[in-house]
């Protein structure tokens, strides 16, 4: 009895499933892997746990299989923070950002390039071999601009040039970004990974941006997880970015959703990536387990 009842919910999924795939098909969809989903590794350069990985590679290849334009981008925050310990670096913070002189930046570009951008491709790649791996100063896909003088190194969008990815998506390929962006004098800067999640969505003219993080989406009440937003519309999330309800952690996020839905990106879904397979769960049933912003 138990075998019958699980056939028939794992068919009601496939066949909930099946307009959602039709409706995204050759659609691009944004995904941004966030350093705080990401369970650190022991390793000396400090990686991705290979268990959770896994289960996200799956995903992004399922997604690639039925016909959605998956492009990942990812930060990775905690990591290079574990490996500035390492090496003796105390990591400093100004507003919520890192402060990067030169030789936070090396530690950035290291951690970001050389281990969790080769992580995620090689785990994409063990289901099937498409993902290839890029950071925003290749083929000058981010042009940064520094951001405030005290915080160094750190980067702002200034613009992007998507042509490098969208001739990824046609070779049938998935490109994994790492969030390093230049100057046109060729100097490297560390950008926050939801804004340039947000400007590269808006570059390709995304249908979807998914923001996987750490918390379970939008609350309207912090002190209570039953609070949890399932739907808003952009105009509902200023009012409560204005009225000071989304805060602290969730502001940069939803301040990046705001300028992904003003660019033209037609849905931005902030949802909980520790949750095995939460970015199937939210694309593919009407219900979802994060939250989803529009323009209606």
């Amino acid at each position: 009895m138990t075998e019958n009842v699980t056939s028939k919910t794992k068919a009601e999924i496939l066949v909930e499933a099946l307009p959602f795939i039709r409706s995204f098909w050759q659609k691009i969809v944004v995904i941004k892997y966030g350093g705080s989903t990401m369970e650190s590794t022991s390793e000396p350069i400090a990686g991705v746990n290979q268990s959770s990985l896994s289960s996200f590679a799956s995903d992004i290849v399922l997604m690639r299989t039925v016909g959605m334009l998956p492009v990942v981008v990812h930060g990775g925050g905690p990591q290079i923070g574990e490996l500035m310990k390492k090496l003796g670096k105390q990591p400093e913070f100004v507003e919520g950002l890192r402060v990067t002189d030169q030789e936070t930046l090396d530690i950035v570009r290291m951690v970001l390039v050389g281990k969790i951008n080769r992580d995620i491709v090689g785990a994409i790649n063990v289901h099937d071999p498409m993902a290839v791996g890029l950071s925003g100063e290749d083929a000058r896909l981010i042009t940064a601009q520094i951001h405030l003088e005290e915080l160094g190194f750190v980067g702002k969008v200034d613009k992007v040039n998507p042509t490098i990815v969208s001739q990824l998506l046609e070779r049938g390929l998935i490109p994994v970004v790492a969030t390093i962006g230049a100057d046109v004098q060729g100097q490297a800067y560390n950008i926050n990974a939801d804004s340039a999640a947000s400007a590269l969505a808006v570059a390709l003219n995304a249908e979807k941006l998914v923001y996987l993080t750490d918390v379970e989406g939008i609350l309207t009440d912090l002190g209570d997880p039953n609070s949890l937003l399932r739907s808003a519309t952009a105009k509902e999330i200023k009012q409560m970015v204005d009225s000071g309800i989304i805060a602290k952690g969730m502001l940069p996020k939803s301040l990046s959703a705001l300028s992904a839905i003003e660019g033209g990106v037609r849905q931005v879904h902030i949802l909980d990536g520790r949750v095995a397979h939460a970015l199937l769960l939210e694309i593919f049933t009407r219900e979802g387990l994060g939250t989803m912003i529009s323009n209606e």
